[in-house]
């Protein structure tokens, strides 16, 4: 079975996010890059189908030569090849444009799966795997926390508000991940040594047949980044019992916080 995961680098959550100059971008120095989170999800089940059903796992992701890394790392945990489509505006796509580059490179790939992260967790879109699907003519299923493979079917157990819904798709298909689907694994010290050696093909947009200029302007722009508002800092209510200082903290719920 041909296996193809959509990854993406996003910030470490952990990263402190701070706003550049422009008001519309954020500041990339002393940031820690990581495979998004989702995606994570996205690999370490690849790897349990190839497991079960033999074949093999490529890793794609269009960004920045910096991708170069999250790619690396998939591969040390244990896919087979990886493919990056160098785009140095890719910060600037939005979800539809970075679809229409995975799907074109997918055009001119062999695969009876994808599987993609169901969001990324620096821009929240939920947009890229739906679209890839779209493009490509193949069914989609989302969310998704469990999926069997039998007879060039897939079975997949999504989530929906206050319980499951089960569907079932032909391949080839694609389906997004959600939490509770698997618990990924680490990459080991010899699988870090074999990511060296393992293929990672980089394409410009040319090699996949899509022109620049065509590209068009993103359908979705950020107008401006603006850090919450600071929070006010607590108030301790003191008092000599504790009858007292529940008698104030009713009194301030009611008359400054307005609660009650």
């Amino acid at each position: 079975m041909e296996i193809v995961v959509l990854l993406k680098q996003v910030p470490a959550t952990e990263s402190f996010i701070g706003i550049a100059d422009d008001g519309i971008s954020i500041k990339t120095e002393n940031i820690k890059w990581v495979i998004n989170p989702y995606d994570e999800f996205a690999v370490e089940e690849a790897l349990r189908i190839k497991s079960a059903h033999g074949g093999t796992v490529t890793i794609i992701s269009a960004g920045t030569e910096r991708s170069i890394e999250a790619i690396r790392t998939a591969l040390a945990v244990g896919a087979d090849k990886g493919i990056l489509i160098k785009n140095p505006a890719a910060d600037k796509c939005d979800g539809l444009g970075i679809a229409r580059i995975l799907a074109a490179t997918l055009k001119n790939i062999k695969f009876d799966l994808i599987i993609a992260g169901q969001r990324a967790v620096d821009d929240d879109n939920f947009q890229v795997g739906t679209a890839v699907a779209e493009f490509l003519s193949i069914p989609n299923i989302s969310l998704v926390i469990k999926q069997e493979i039998a007879d060039e079917k897939i079975r997949c157990y999504r989530t929906v508000e206050g319980g499951t819904v089960v569907l079932e798709a032909p391949l080839p298909a694609l389906f997004t991940t959600q939490k509770g689907l698997n618990e990924p694994r680490y990459a080991s010290l010899p699988g870090i040594m074999k990511a060296k050696r393992k293929p990672l093909d980089i394409k410009s947009l040319s090699d996949i047949g899509i022109d620049a200029s065509e590209m068009g302007e993103p359908k979705a722009k950020v107008l401006a980044m603006k850090l919450p508002p600071e929070r006010k800092g607590g108030r301790i209510i003191k008092g000599d019992s504790s009858l007292s200082i529940a008698a104030e903290l009713v009194n301030a719920l009611h008359k400054e916080a307005k609660v009650i």
